[in-house]
C-alpha cells in the first residue's frame, strides 16, 4: 500500500525499537528470542509498528564489505516483528543514536572523508542502501527505508568535528540515496529525517525545503529540550504543541498539499518534565498531532528504557522508554495503550483560517531559522495564536503573495511577525548534551 492510499487508513502507533538488552549494541549478537520479548510487549500495548536501527558499523565495516550475516539479522528482526503483527519501518545510514555516533572508520581519522560530498564515500553509501534494500523488499510488513537517524547532525557546527555541507549538496546526498532505495525496492515509503537544526538552526545545509518535499513523507522529530521547554515550561503550550508546531511548519515548505507527514520521533523527557507529568504531556501530544492534516501516524522515542549497567548516555536518555528494564509497561506505556484505540481512527481535523507568514529568500530558505526556534518571533507567534483560541497554520511570504494558494488551504487571514523582536540567540542546539 502507498502512503497516499495510506492516509484513507487508520493512524498508525509505534515505537522507535531500543532493545532492552544491550541497547544497539545487541547488533552485535543479535539473538531473535530477545527482540520476540520485546516485540510481544510492544504488540500487547497495541502498538502497529516498529522503526528499527541496524548500526553503520555494524552493517558496512569497511566501504567495500557490506557484512551479509548483518543484512541477514536485519532481515530476521523485521520477519519476527511480521510474528506479531508489526510493520517495520528500517533506518540504514545509522550514524547517531542518543549522542553516540556510530560512523565507521573508513570515514575519520586517516581516511577522513565528507560522507555528504565525497564521490568515494557516497558511493559506499549507496551499495548500503541497495543491498538493504534489497534483502527487505519483499517482506510484506517492511514499510521502508529511513536514510538514517538524524544525520543531518553531522553537518552542523555545533558538532565536533563536523562535515559541511552547502543546501544543493544537502539535497544531492538526499536524492541519491532515495534513488538508491526506490530502485532496489520500489513503491514503498523511503524517507529522510532531520533533527531539529533543520528549521532552526541559521546557514545548515539540510533545509525545510528538504525536509518538506524529499521523500515519500516529510519526518518530524519533535523534542522540546530544544529550548521550548526551557523557556515555556514542560506542560505549556509550548510544549505540548511543540510537535503540532512542527507539523504545521513543515506544511508551508510542501508543494504537495496532500503530502503525508510522520512525527516519526517524539518523547517525554526527563530534564523538562518530572516523571507524574509524563503521561499528560504523551497525551497532549497526541491529541494534538491528530488533528493535523495529512497524518500519517505517531511512533514514540522509544519502546524500552536504557540499563543503568551501560554507561554515559545523557540521564534521560535512561528514561525514555514506554518500558522499563522488567519488562513492564510504564505509566507512559499504559496511557499510549489507552489512548491508540480512541485516537486510531481519523476524524475531521479544525479548519485553519489564520496563517503565520514565514519570510523566505529566493531560494524559499527561512531569512531567519532563529525567527523559527522557541523564543523567536514567528514561534511566539504561534504560541499567541494558540493562546488566543486560533488553529494557526504557516505559509512562506512568496505563499502569501498567491491568493489562489491561499484561497486552496482556506486561509483568509495572515500574520506577520516582526522579525526585529526575535530576542534569541542563534540556534546553537546540540542533539545530545553529554555532561562530564
Amino acid at each position: 500500500m502507498t502512503q497516499r492510499r495510506a492516509l484513507d487508513a487508520r493512524l498508525r502507533f509505534g515505537a522507535n525499537y531500543t532493545p532492552s538488552k544491550d541497547w544497539m549494541h545487541s547488533w552485535l549478537d543479535f539473538t531473535p528470542d530477545d527482540v520476540r520479548r520485546d516485540f510481544a510487549a510492544l504488540a500487547e500495548l497495541g502498538l502497529d509498528h516498529v522503526r528499527v536501527f541496524p548500526l553503520w558499523t555494524v552493517l558496512q565495516p569497511n566501504r567495500t564489505l557490506i557484512r551479509t550475516k548483518a543484512i541477514d539479522d536485519v532481515r530476521a528482526m523485521v520477519d519476527i516483528a511480521a510474528e506479531f503483527e508489526l510493520d517495520a519501518s528500517v533506518d540504514v545510514i545509522q550514524g547517531h543514536l542518543s549522542s553516540f555516533d556510530f560512523v565507521p572508520s573508513w570515514l575519520y581519522t586517516w581516511h577522513d572523508r565528507n560522507m555528504f560530498t565525497d564521490p568515494t564515500a557516497l558511493s559506499g553509501q549507496v551499495d548500503l542502501v541497495q543491498t538493504l534494500a534489497g534483502a527487505l523488499r519483499d517482506a510484506p510488513n517492511f514499510l521502508g527505508l529511513t536514510l538514517g537517524n538524524e544525520t543531518n547532525q553531522f553537518s552542523a557546527h555545533t558538532h565536533p568535528s563536523p562535515w559541511p555541507v552547502t543546501t544543493d549538496e544537502a539535497g544531492h546526498w538526499i536524492e541519491s540515496l532515495l534513488a538508491a532505495a526506490e530502485g532496489a525496492a520500489p513503491g514503498l515509503s523511503h524517507v529522510h529525517s532531520e533533527y531539529d537544526a533543520v528549521w532552526y538552526m541559521d546557514g545548515h545545509g539540510f533545509t525545510p525545503a528538504h525536509a518538506s518535499r524529499l521523500g515519500e513523507m516529510t519526518t518530524i522529530h519533535s523534542w522540546i529540550f530544544n529550548g521550548t521547554a526551557q523557556r515555556y515550561g514542560g506542560r505549556s503550550v509550548a510544549a505540548d504543541r511543540h510537535a503540532e508546531y512542527l507539523i504545521e511548519l513543515s506544511r508551508a515548505f510542501a508543494t504537495d498539499r496532500e503530502r503525508p507527514v510522520w512525527l516519526q520521533e517524539v518523547g517525554a523527557p526527563s530534564n523538562c518534565l518530572d516523571e507524574s507529568e509524563m503521561p499528560g504531556f504523551l497525551e497532549a501530544t497526541l491529541r494534538s498531532a491528530v488533528r493535523t492534516e495529512n497524518l500519517w501516524g505517531v511512533t514514540w522515542w522509544c519502546s524500552h528504557d536504557v540499563s543503568r549497567e551501560l554507561g554515559d548516555f545523557p540521564e534521560l536518555e535512561y528514561s525514555l522508554g514506554l518500558i522499563d528494564q522488567s519488562g513492564a509497561a510504564k505509566p507512559l506505556g499504559r496511557r499510549f495503550a489507552e489512548l491508540i484505540p480512541e485516537l486510531r481512527e481519523r476524524r475531521a481535523v479544525p479548519a485553519r483560517e489564520t496563517a503565520i507568514v514565514v519570510d523566505v529568500d529566493e531560494r524559499e530558505v527561512p531569512v531567519s531559522r532563529a525567527a523559527l526556534s522557541p523564543g523567536g518571533a514567528v514561534f511566539q507567534a504561534w504560541v499567541d495564536a494558540c493562546d488566543a483560541g486560533l488553529e494557526p497554520a504557516f505559509v512562506t511570504s512568496q505563499t502569501a503573495l498567491d491568493d489562489a494558494a491561499l484561497a486552496a488551504r482556506g486561509i483568509r487571514r495572515l500574520i506577520r511577525p516582526d522579525l526585529s523582536t526575535s530576542e534569541v540567540d542563534p540556534y546553537g542546539s546540540v542533539n545530545t548534551v553529554v555532561d562530564g
